[in-house]
């Protein structure tokens, strides 16, 4: 008789991780969420939880973190309504990002005030989210990331528990400027915890009190805008009433003094144009000029002159990637990055490989065939047996023309592409860098962000000088270096690492972006220049917005677009994630999942390099027939 199979020995783990899938689903109400272990960032959605592998022996500390993150992700399931949110959220931008931020504290503080136990997993885990030493060293506004101090305001005002002590310094930061525009809004809210479309319009009102949206603001002033168009109107009305008459009888006397008028007035102007076209032929053959004329301005060169304005450029910076984080920080976020190539590097890199392949064979040696001149093809004599009046075929061996190329990926760093958006184009960057480098072209990283939120210190001065009409740009740009043209993948990849960090990613402000990118491109020495831009929405910077006109951003945006389209040798294609980019680039791609970034971006290089290759290859002589 034989007995039945030994039970196979499960991980240590497995306990714990059957426990914490049972309660999310008991305190989330719903039975079929998925709850997944992962290495990598926390992700939660309607049907499914991925939270971070545990260690095969994890501490208590480790223990708890987890388990507060399955307790945020639980309660957000149970206690939060999508519709209502998306119906009272703000559409992008910082608001968002507060409101969004706020709303999770209410639904933490609605566990944390029931459960003892799931406070102190709470506390573990947002003391773990503020760890970093960098919070604990915050002194400007500029380095506090807004959302996280509201959150935190929130979380002690509902549930009476302090800031952890490494973030005290960053909720101190913004405590006095947030309460006194806010303190009666905030213990209002404290009152409105259980009812989320209460808590969410009030939380609309402390928005508009810190001056992050200005709807209400704009609805009126709207409303006003039609009710005077409206009178202006009606008064427009009375007023052309009573003068036509006045018109009608005074039309008779001026057609009969104009009819004696005209034939004078006529000489006099034609004499005088006629002259005026004899000084300007004059002036222009006299004049010389040492250096060409150019007759047109560029939007790149001069955007002043297409009517964009920047109120001040003196807190702008462009900077190094290895300049904004210590080596301690680069190397942390390197290992993280390096945990996520893990999970893409399979499909990232058959991706790459097959560009690889497309670039390499392009610089091999080829042949030209059916010459009349070179070396004999043997392999086509058989032609000449089979029909002794065809002509002989030769052939001569060529190098392929590979003109030498520089790639420069733009990567957009605002807000929006927190979370899984941002690691996906970190990790793509990374595979094709290492990809275009061994076939010989070099690549540049950038990213684009602002310094801080609403403006930063370019507001402020624009506040002190009494906030002058028509400012223009109004934030203070920080352009980033991850990786410049000439350095090796191996000296840059812990720079590219510095996309993970929290509190980097914020204001968008694309056309300025891709002027910079350009003029780099311009300086470079190889032949071929390629410019790709990766991005998830429109231009957004509501300091700017909110004194200038809803599109002045984008219209910006499109001029710069149209002359590098148009007039520079450089090539411009560009990848949308969920947002569609063909409506502003002619050669562009939209993709509505971050995981689809890394085939847009090889098949748009390969298509490029495709083209140009079919291009440079000479054309087949036509082969001619003699006859004896």
């Amino acid at each position: 008789m034989t007995g039945a199979p030994p039970k196979r020995k499960e991980a240590p783990t497995e306990p714990l991780k059957r426990a914490i899938g049972l309660c999310v689903r008991a305190v989330a109400g719903h039975d079929d969420i998925d709850v997944a272990f992962a290495a990598g960032a926390p992700e939660y959605t309607s049907t499914r939880v991925q939270l971070p592998e545990p260690s095969r022996v994890p501490s208590a500390r480790e223990i708890a973190i987890i388990r507060g993150w399955a307790d945020s992700f639980a309660l957000t399931a149970g206690c939060h309504d999508a519709k209502i949110h998306n119906k009272l959220a703000p559409a992008s931008g910082p608001a968002r990002l507060v409101f969004e931020a706020a709303e999770r504290a209410r639904v933490e503080a609605l566990g944390a005030n029931r459960m003892p136990g799931m406070a102190r997993n709470l506390t573990a885990r947002i003391e773990d989210q503020y760890s970093h030493p960098r919070y604990a060293q915050v002194k400007t506004r500029a380095d506090a990331p807004l959302e996280d101090a509201i959150a935190l305001l929130v979380r002690e005002r509902l549930t009476g528990l302090p800031p952890p002590d490494t973030a005290a310094a960053l909720v101190d930061v913004w405590r006095p400027a947030i309460e006194q525009r806010g303190a009666k809004l905030l213990e209002r809210l404290e009152q409105l915890a259980d009812d989320q479309e209460a808590f969410g319009r009030l939380l609309r009102d402390l928005l508009r009190a810190l001056e992050l949206t200005e709807d209400s603001v704009q609805a009126d002033r709207e409303e006003n805008e039609e009710e005077s168009e409206q009178e202006k109107d009606g008064n427009e009305g009375e007023t052309e009433s009573s003068e036509q008459g006045e018109e009608s009888s005074e039309q008779k006397r001026e057609d009969g003094d104009a009819d004696g008028e005209i034939s004078e007035t006529q000489e006099t102007s034609d004499s005088s144009s006629m002259d005026d076209v004899d000084n300007m032929l004059e002036d222009f053959e006299q004049f010389e000029s040492p250096e060409p004329w150019r007759p047109n301005t560029s939007v790149l060169d001069d955007p002043e002159s297409f009517g964009y304005k920047v109120f001040t450029r003196e807190f702008d910076e462009e900077i190094g990637a290895d300049q904004l984080s210590s080596p301690e920080e680069l190397e942390r976020l390197r290992a993280y990055l390096d945990r996520e190539l893990r999970a893409l590097s399979s499909a990232v890199a058959r991706l790459a490989n097959r560009l690889q392949r497309r670039l390499l064979a392009q610089q091999n040696r080829a042949w030209d065939f059916d010459l009349e001149e070179g070396a004999l093809d043997a392999a086509r004599l058989t032609r000449v047996i089979i029909d002794p009046m065809h002509a002989l075929s030769f052939k001569r061996e060529r190098d392929t023309e590979f003109r030498d190329t520089v790639v420069t990926l733009l990567l957009d760093n605002s807000g929006s592409m927190r979370g899984r958006p941002i690691m996906v184009a970190a990790c793509c960057a990374d595979i094709l860098a290492r990809t275009l480098e061994r076939c010989g072209v070099k690549v540049e990283i950038l990213g684009f962000t602002t310094r801080a939120w609403k403006g930063g210190q370019a507001r402020e001065q624009w506040l002190a000088a009494g906030k002058p009409t028509g400012p223009g740009r109004l934030n203070d740009l920080r352009h980033i270096v991850y990786k410049t043209a000439d350095a090796p993948w191996r000296r840059a990849k812990r720079s590219l690492a510095l996309m993970m960090r929290e509190g980097l990613l914020k204001e968008n402000i694309d056309g300025e972006a891709l002027a910079w990118a350009h003029r780099r491109l311009l300086a470079r020495p190889e032949q071929r220049r390629i410019l790709m831009m990766i991005s998830d929405g429109a231009p957004v910077d509501d300091s700017t917005l909110s004194v200038n006109s809803g599109s002045y951003l984008e219209q910006h945006l499109r001029q710069v677009i149209d002359e590098i389209e148009t007039r520079s040798p450089v090539e411009l294609i560009a990848i949308g994630i969920g947002h569609d980019v063909t409506r502003y680039y002619r050669r562009a791609v939209t993709i509505t999942d971050p995981s689809e970034l890394a085939g847009a971006m090889t098949d748009k290089l390969v298509e490029l390099f495709e083209e140009k290759g079919r291009e440079a290859r000479p054309q087949r002589r036509p082969r001619r027939r003699h006859l004896n």
